[in-house]
């Protein structure tokens, strides 16, 4: 079956506390967006890559792009006021039976075994989200007051988010709702049961300039 990716890399960053957003950060010499794009690529010969931008960067995207020596496998698409209108975009250019990965632009530590392992799943279950078990003792607000969660019971979820693109497409008509954090929460609205499998502890999200650093060190030893 066809394969997509849309990454999502349409943010500006702001908590990184940098002018440029942290997609176009240097990683080992490259841009944080260039490790994320490179890992799907390898992953799938097949696969093809909507590059969601802010439109304003369009330019950095393009050189990203020519540097993987694949520019034929992209397209780069204006991102839109939240993410679930940047990923329609991506979304709405997208026409064949297939399977789609959503991802984040700036989780740039995925492992090709996990894309891989998403697709396999996704094409058995229809869908596929990776996620991992909280290691923090965790409390939630409550009125004016907080109590403890038993963390046993928390996953963390992460990207790729996995879908057949029937099931992705048509959830993606309805209209925007504030608690569309992310693709399985606007999939599960439409009553379509969520599965989740092992993520990664490596596949983080880069946010703060501390996440630069662990992923430095974690690239300088794989």
């Amino acid at each position: 079956m066809k394969k997509y990716a849309v990454i999502v890399a349409a943010g500006s960053g702001t908590r990184m506390g940098s002018s440029i957003p942290k997609q176009f950060l240097q990683l080992q010499n490259k841009p944080v967006l260039w490790h994320t794009v490179t890992a799907f690529l390898k992953a799938f010969d097949d696969l093809e890559i909507k590059l969601v931008l802010p439109k304003g960067h369009f330019d950095k995207g393009h050189s990203i792009i020519q540097s993987t020596g694949e520019s034929k496998r992209f397209e780069i698409i204006e991102g839109g006021e939240t993410r679930f209108h940047s990923v329609k975009n991506g979304l709405n250019t997208i026409q064949d039976a297939s399977i789609i990965f959503v991802h984040d632009g700036v989780r740039c530590l995925v492992s090709q075994d996990l894309i891989r392992r998403c697709y396999d799943i996704a094409l058995k279950w229809g869908n596929a989200i990776p996620a991992i078990n909280s290691v923090d003792s965790l409390r939630m607000e409550k009125n004016e007051d907080h109590e403890i969660v038993d963390r046993n019971k928390i996953k963390i979820i992460q990207t790729p988010q996995t879908f057949r693109s029937d099931i992705l497409k048509k959830a993606f008509q309805q209209e925007y709702r504030d608690f569309f954090t992310d693709e399985a929460s606007v999939v599960e609205s439409t009553g379509i049961k969520i599965k989740l499998i092992e993520g990664e502890e490596m596949n983080i999200k880069i946010t703060r300039p501390f996440d630069i650093l662990i992923a430095e060190k974690y690239l300088e030893n794989h």
